[in-house]
């Protein structure tokens, strides 16, 4: 299992790390950690910064325009030429689910790559945003393709699966609360 450390933010096997409180320190950062807390300097024990709404739906915006991007060029590469190879008229039920079904290979990919292997997606990297687990750890591939389909059922509810994120003290849409994750600030 992988965690991030509380003081400079990198990721690091859990057994590299010590644990203070609710918070993982890497090895590096264990000097500075500890005469902070001989100085009785504050330090952070777990409490994330929360990532707001009007942040998310900033990083939500930005996502959806690279996936877009992403399907567009993918369905003009590709597309044009298979139907025209397998003689399919544009229109016909096949193409409309094939061109469906690669949308969403595309859509779980991006998301389940991206937040399994750097922990933000391009859009929460630019809005300086992380999505970890609730003791603050790395969020792994599975996680993060159930992450995706909840995130499909806060669509699905009207957004207010979304909406949830501006009224929770954790600041947790209803994908978060099913997955236990949490998106903070880093």
């Amino acid at each position: 299992m992988q965690t991030i450390c509380a003081e400079c933010g990198g990721v690091f096997a859990a057994e590299e790390t010590i644990r203070y409180g609710n918070v993982n320190v890497c090895a590096a950062c264990k000097p500075r950690f500890m005469q902070k807390l001989a100085e009785g300097a504050p330090v952070d024990t777990g409490n994330f910064r929360y990532a707001g709404f009007w942040i998310r739906f900033l990083a939500y915006f930005v996502d959806g325009l690279v996936v877009y991007a992403l399907i567009i060029a993918g369905q003009m590469a590709v597309g044009m030429s298979l139907i025209q190879s397998v003689g399919l008229a544009p229109r016909s039920v096949s193409v409309v689910f094939a061109v469906f079904g690669f949308q969403l290979l595309v859509a779980v990919l991006y998301e389940t790559i991206l937040i399994g292997k750097y922990g933000a997606t391009p859009g929460k990297m630019a809005c300086g945003l992380v999505v970890v687990t609730t003791d603050g750890g790395k969020v792994s591939y599975a996680l993060a393709v159930g992450r995706y389909f909840a995130k499909v059922l806060s669509v699905l509810t009207i957004y207010i699966g979304y909406i949830m994120a501006a009224f929770d003290p954790q600041k947790r849409a209803l994908h978060d609360r099913i997955c236990g994750t949490r998106v903070i600030r880093k």
